[in-house]
């Protein structure tokens, strides 16, 4: 069992340390915070979950076509695998279905709902963090190729140089022949965006205001997160969503042994979205080795699901 190496910590200080704060929206994933995230995906503003069922719904069969039969499939942050069946049972023979996610108590339940409800699959759950480099364990079928799963929009939370060293990376575990089915959030105006990220329950604002609550519960910080204001707008200049914590008063919190100051009106970065045109995606897939073989949208072409094949 991979486990992921533990630099939250190190992590938080150096990003409230910066000039302009933020924090890696990865660690909003600790209990809590995934369920928060589910309910997220079944409110009525966010569009993405929806949209995206949708793409699968109506064009797993043509994927697992596209996919071919023997392949081993590899999940990036599989949360709760909400699509992966509509993917998986639709598969000739697949060598086996392994899911990756930062968090275990997720990982572990999900992995064990799959395995109950496809018994002819071998799931192999690894509890690591997919940015980093993680073992990919071995299965009794033969493999023909890897194929690398990465639904949602998380693809969209790394900026533009991250987001190719992951892409490369991807390319590297997958090898030639290999290949990535990838959930890809499309541009599209800030009037339908934005409440996705603004909803009128509050849940948004919970799951944000929720890595305060675990930076105090794991690093002894002293954040009051009633304190902090949740806020997310579309930024069109990068064509990404930003959502951040607005201090509403001068404050001073301690955080892992260093002493944070915070002015009113301050804020802290706490996750960017970006938001792909089409041949925007294209290029960067390309500078990582990929090449986009098929694109699948919605009705309303708010969302993507693409194939990508590994250069030879």
């Amino acid at each position: 069992m991979t486990k992921p190496p533990d630099t939250f910590r190190a992590d938080v200080v150096a990003g409230l340390s910066r000039a302009a704060k933020e924090l890696p929206c990865k660690y909003f994933y600790d209990e809590a915070g995934a369920r928060l995230f589910d309910r997220i995906c079944d409110l009525p503003e966010y569009y993405l979950t929806r949209a995206e069922l949708e793409v699968m719904g109506s064009h797993a069969g043509e994927m697992a076509a596209a996919l071919g039969a023997g392949c081993l499939v590899i999940e990036y942050g599989s949360g709760s695998s909400l699509k992966t069946p509509l993917l998986m049972s639709r598969l000739r023979y697949p060598a086996g279905y392994v899911p990756v996610d930062i968090s275990r108590e997720h990982l572990y339940a999900s992995a064990a709902a799959l395995a109950a409800r496809l018994p002819g699959v071998e799931v192999r759950p690894v509890w690591a963090d997919f940015t980093e480099r993680f073992d990919v364990p071995a299965v009794a079928a033969p493999v023909r190729r890897r194929v690398v799963y990465f639904p949602g929009s998380t693809v969209g939370n790394f900026g533009p140089d991250d987001a190719l060293r992951l892409l490369t990376g991807i390319a590297a575990l997958c090898g030639p022949g290999g290949g990535l089915l990838v959930g890809v959030d499309l541009r599209k105006p800030a009037a339908v965006i934005e409440p996705a990220y603004n909803d009128r329950a509050g849940v948004t604002a919970a799951f944000n205001r929720n890595l305060l609550v675990r930076i105090n519960r794991e690093l002894g910080a002293d954040f009051d997160p009633a304190r902090f204001d949740h806020r997310a707008f579309f930024n069109a200049e990068h064509s990404r969503v930003e959502m951040h914590l607005v201090s509403r008063e001068p404050q001073v919190v301690r955080v892992g042994g260093a002493v944070v100051r915070f002015a009113a009106g301050e804020s802290v970065r706490t996750e960017c979205s970006y938001k792909y045109a089409p041949e925007a995606f294209r290029r960067l897939a390309a500078m990582a080795g990929l090449e986009v073989v098929r694109t699948w949208t919605d009705a309303h072409h708010l969302f993507s699901v693409q194939l990508l094949a590994v250069g030879s």
